[in-house]
């Protein structure tokens, strides 16, 4: 997995690629939580992640419990189609705020 965390319109914007798994989550966990904890609209751009296992899903919802405790928001931009099989498998596509686009999570929540 490879990472990429921009800061436009006031807000972090986290771009995942590649597998989110087992090996992977603990570094796309610890990035996600630094973000979090800034206390600032993160949004993670999962349009490059060609694979997310439950542990990729649990650092994504780790985040927004993080963000809602911290009075901030977290929300997922571009979700490619293996991730969002694996979100609609486990209903948690009705929990996350999901955008189409990063500029559409941006203008609505950054």
């Amino acid at each position: 997995m490879q990472h990429e965390v921009t800061e436009r319109s006031g807000a972090f914007v986290v771009a995942l690629h590649g597998d989110v798994d087992l090996d992977t989550s603990p570094s796309a966990r610890k990035i996600l939580l630094e973000c979090v904890g800034k206390r600032r609209p993160v949004l993670a751009d999962l349009s490059g992640v060609t694979y997310i296992d439950s542990s990729g899903v649990a650092s994504l919802v780790e985040s927004l419990q993080s963000a809602r405790k911290g009075g901030s928001t977290f929300a997922l931009a571009a979700v490619s189609e293996a991730a969002m099989r694996v979100l609609q498998l486990a209903r948690l596509d009705k929990v996350f705020t999901i955008y189409g686009s990063v500029d559409d999570g941006l203008a609505r929540d950054g």
